[in-house]
């Protein structure tokens, strides 16, 4: 099953957390997989080519596995993670909590 933990800090994205590996069919042949990786990186490239803001992101493997932004976010890179959320969130209902898991923590 995959993982991921988001948190935001007084309504803005601070970081993000991703682990795990769906399960739903073998590897290369896992949509599950794909979809999540695809919205991942998509979202870091929207990040990277859009905004000004600043994170660092920590890979393993060649796979992304968490960032941090280092500053305070632009509106634009908060409606990017909502929309990256919204996307996981949608894979879950499709396919169901055994593969994929979501979640978002609000620091106080």
């Amino acid at each position: 099953m995959i993982e991921v933990q988001a948190l935001k800090e007084k309504g803005h994205y601070k970081s993000f957390h991703i682990q795990g590996h769906a399960g739903y069919a073998d590897a290369g042949e896992d949509i599950v997989c794909a979809a999540v990786s695809a919205l991942v990186i998509n979202t870091i490239n929207s990040i990277e080519e859009f905004t000004e803001d600043a994170f660092t992101c920590d890979c393993k493997d060649g796979m992304i596995e968490s960032w941090e932004f280092t500053s305070d976010v632009s509106a634009g890179t908060d409606l990017l993670m909502d929309a990256l959320m919204l996307g996981l969130r949608n894979i879950v209902k499709s396919y169901g909590t055994d593969y994929l898991q979501v979640a978002d923590t609000e620091e106080k």
